[in-house]
């Protein structure tokens, strides 16, 4: 299971979620290809995808002696689930009702 407050706590840096855009565009990335445009050390950078990883939204592949960082989706998708879905549903059955309540107005 996730660590939902692992996850806010990732997601409320701007550097991480620029991070997360990142590997999303380019599917995989090594740290270096990472730091590129980032006005950052390495060891910044690699801070920032240390809490990625904890909390579960970057996995890390090695390759020989490259090391590949890809985004991981599902936490974000259960926080979605969990919290942001349950908003839309009542959101959508508010504009059913009402699209209803119109339709039969309509009919009078």
């Amino acid at each position: 299971m996730t660590d939902v407050d692992a996850v806010f706590r990732a997601l409320a840096d701007p550097t991480r979620r620029r991070i997360l855009d990142r590997l999303h565009e380019q599917g995989e990335s090594t740290l270096g290809a990472l730091c590129e445009g980032l006005d950052m050390s390495r060891q910044a950078v690699s801070k920032h995808l240390a809490q990625l990883e904890s909390a579960g939204l970057v996995t890390t592949l090695r390759r020989g002696r490259e090391k590949l960082h890809h985004l991981d989706p599902v936490p974000i998708q259960q926080i979605h689930d969990r919290w942001i879905g349950k908003f839309e549903r009542s959101r959508v059955q508010a504009v059913t009702a009402l699209r209803a309540a119109l339709e039969e107005h309509d009919e009078q």
